[in-house]
């Protein structure tokens, strides 16, 4: 009688250790990943938004610059007119922003970015929490007295 209880307890601990392995640390991985590609999105929105300032504050309407034509491969750049340029706004999609419409959309995506960080953030909690609870479980039926 006593055997098959440890099997049935050990079959549930199995489960139990399955369920984490399987479906838990893959969904916690990769609720992680993509908080951090939302925060890359993040600190290029904050760089470009520094950039636009810096240009503002310094009133530079052109530069020359390195541009990486891929493989760092790179080639100088004139940039006649500064005042307005394409901004990323997802998809693939660019558009032509003068700079103070840049920074309204930048102000907008930050939001935007700063919630979906805290989905995330939320979202890694409660893995873990799960995560907890399933462990305690696993911990309580190996601890159970045999009867």
């Amino acid at each position: 009688m006593a055997s098959v209880e440890m099997r049935v307890r050990q079959e549930k601990v199995r489960k139990f250790e399955e369920f984490v392995d399987r479906r838990l640390k893959p969904d916690l991985v990769n609720a992680i990943a993509q908080r951090d590609k939302v925060f890359q999105q993040q600190k290029t929105f904050l760089d470009l938004k520094k950039n636009i300032e810096n240009l503002e504050k310094n009133g530079i309407t052109s530069m020359q610059s390195m541009v990486n034509l891929g493989s760092e491969v790179y080639m100088q750049a004139e940039v006649p007119d500064t005042r307005h340029i394409f901004v990323d706004i997802g998809l693939g999609f660019h558009v032509e922003f003068t700079w103070q419409e840049a920074l309204q959309f930048i102000s907008v995506r930050e939001a935007r970015l700063a919630r979906q960080i805290d989905e995330y953030t939320h979202l890694i909690a409660s893995i873990k929490a799960q995560i907890k609870l399933v462990c305690e479980g696993i911990r309580e039926l190996l601890e159970l007295p045999a009867e």
